[in-house]
Parts: C-alpha cells; structure tokens; sequence
C-alpha cells in the first residue's frame, strides 16, 4: 500500500471503484491491499450518491442471515455444550472446523444431539486426495456443504471429490478472482461459493462474481476474516445482494470485540439476523476514540 499504491492512486480522481481498482492491476495479487482502497472508495461513493452501501451495491434485503463458525474442541461436551450456546444465541447455521482424525466421529456427535440443524464442515485444505473414502463418508450426516477440503491451488482433486459426494463442495481460498471463478465452474470443483470481498479485491469484484454466481444458478454465501465493524458493514452490505442465499459468516460485534470500534456496533438480532444499515455509506460511524485507544502505528500518506 505504501511503496506501490499509494503512489499511483493519490492525487488523482476515479469515476467508479472499479477505476481505481484497475489502476492497481499493475500489481499481481495483493488482494485485501486493494481491496483497502477500493472498499473505502466505495464507502465514500456511496455517501456522494446519498444512499447506503448496500443500496449502492444494488443490495435487495433489509436483514442479512448469520451463522457462527466453531473451532475445533478439546472433546466433544465442549463441542456440544459450544454449539448449542451459539444455537441458543439465534444462530442460523453452525460452521465446525474438521482436519484428519477430527471429522467424522465429531459430525456424528453433532448430528446425535441436533438432528435438524444447518449443520456444515469447513477443512481449510487441510486434506489430500488420499483422504477421499473419509471425506465421502461426510455424506451419511446431511451436511448443508463442505467448505475448502483440498488445497487453494487444486480445483481438479475437489472436481473429482465433488462428483463422489452428494454433499455439495465449497470453494473458498480456491476462488480469488473472476478467472479462478471461471476455472472453477468449467471444471465443476464446486455447487457452492464462499465469497469474502477483501480475499477477490473488494466490492466490485464481489459484485462481478455474484452476477457469474447467479447466471450459473450457484448459491454463495459471505464468510468472515475477523473484521472489525468498518470490514463487517462491508460484509453486510455485499450479503444484501439476492445471490446470498445460505446464512453468512457475519456475527455480532461481540463474537470477536469485547468493544468495536464504529457506533452503533452489529447485533444479533432474535432471529438470527443481522440488520443492514441504512444511513449512507458504510451506515455506522467509526468512533474516533476507540480508534485512537487502539492504534499502534500511524502514518499519513500523501500525493
């Protein structure tokens, strides 16, 4: 951001967010540096236009789902004791990380003591295509997806994988651009999309992918990076779009913070529902004093 964008982008004028992204394509990869960029760009676009982020990003829903992502536990009392909270809280949908010899047996536990809910796995790539007779085994639980099995850089194996399984395959680190997106779906690696905007670039690339998503009938859904309140409102807002079908990986402020920092902060909702801020832009202001109480560097940039 320092040595390669900021010199090429201050001191001149974009017409849309996706002017000022293409200025940075000089730069391979280097994702969430440009989505920084872009995503404030897009904030400040959508307060020039008066309206809200979502609004902006022709965003249809006034409340977006919100599911919860549970790591992987000591034993599996904590693990049920861990999702029932989170069911308890309102969550919609239940998230479990599994690796090799942590799977099946705690699949199994779960679906035992909650038969009926949105129950999915997420691998991170932790497995390999020795692994398949384990990971087919999934398919006896119901499982609403299986997020990432195989490494971000093969698209075959989990083409291979998904066309054993009945469960549907998720792509998450796989799929960082629209190319990747377009490898993906030729090679039918996936039924499901996991889309984070700061891992594609940011909202216009979000935008572009979702209306690929839509034309090929492919639901997506948004996962999380641990964003505070100004990373989540961006979440929020891109969930509003009609292709985000399955609860997100969008929780409340206090998931995470014990104090956020943007007023009012993202609260759970009886429902299990997250509500988008209407006000324009980002719909929640970045308090300042908890931004300074926070800050350990600074740096002021200028063209």
């Amino acid at each position: 951001m320092k040595d390669y964008f900021t010199p090429v982008i201050l001191g001149r004028e974009f017409s849309t967010p996706s002017d000022l992204l293409d200025s940075l394509s000089f730069v391979r990869g280097n994702n969430m540096a440009k989505a920084a960029f872009e995503m404030a760009f897009s904030d400040l676009s959508a307060k020039e236009e008066g309206v809200s982020l979502s609004k902006f990003l022709l965003g249809t829903k006034s409340k977006v789902e919100s599911g919860v992502s549970v790591g992987i536990q000591k034993d599996a009392k904590r693990l049920v004791e861990a999702v029932s909270d989170y069911l308890d809280q309102g969550y919609r949908r239940i998230k479990i990380k599994i690796k090799p010899g942590n799977d099946l047996d705690e699949v199994s536990i779960l679906r035992q003591h909650f038969p009926d809910i949105m129950l999915m796995a997420d691998a991170n790539g932790a497995y390999k295509s020795t692994d398949f007779r384990t990971l087919v085994g999934l398919d006896r639980y119901g499982l609403l997806m299986l997020e990432q099995p195989f490494a971000w850089d093969d698209l075959v194996d989990h083409a291979n994988l998904q066309r054993a399984m009945t469960t549907p395959i998720c792509l998450d680190e796989s799929v960082a651009s629209v190319n990747d997106l377009k490898t993906a779906l030729a090679l039918r690696s996936c039924r499901i999309l996991n889309l984070k905007p700061a891992r594609v670039g940011g909202l216009s690339v979000s935008k572009i992918i979702h209306d690929i998503c839509r034309s090929h009938e492919m639901p997506i859904w948004c996962g999380g990076l641990l964003e505070t309140g100004i990373g989540r409102a961006h979440n929020v807002a891109v969930s509003s779009l009609p292709g985000f079908v399955f609860p997100n990986d969008i929780s409340a402020s206090n998931r995470y913070f014990k104090e956020d920092i943007v007023s009012p902060e993202f609260k759970l909702n009886p429902d299990g529902t997250i509500t988008v801020p209407t006000s324009p832009g980002l719909g929640v202001e970045i308090r300042p004093d908890r931004l300074e109480k926070y800050t350990k560097i600074k740096r002021r940039l200028t063209a």
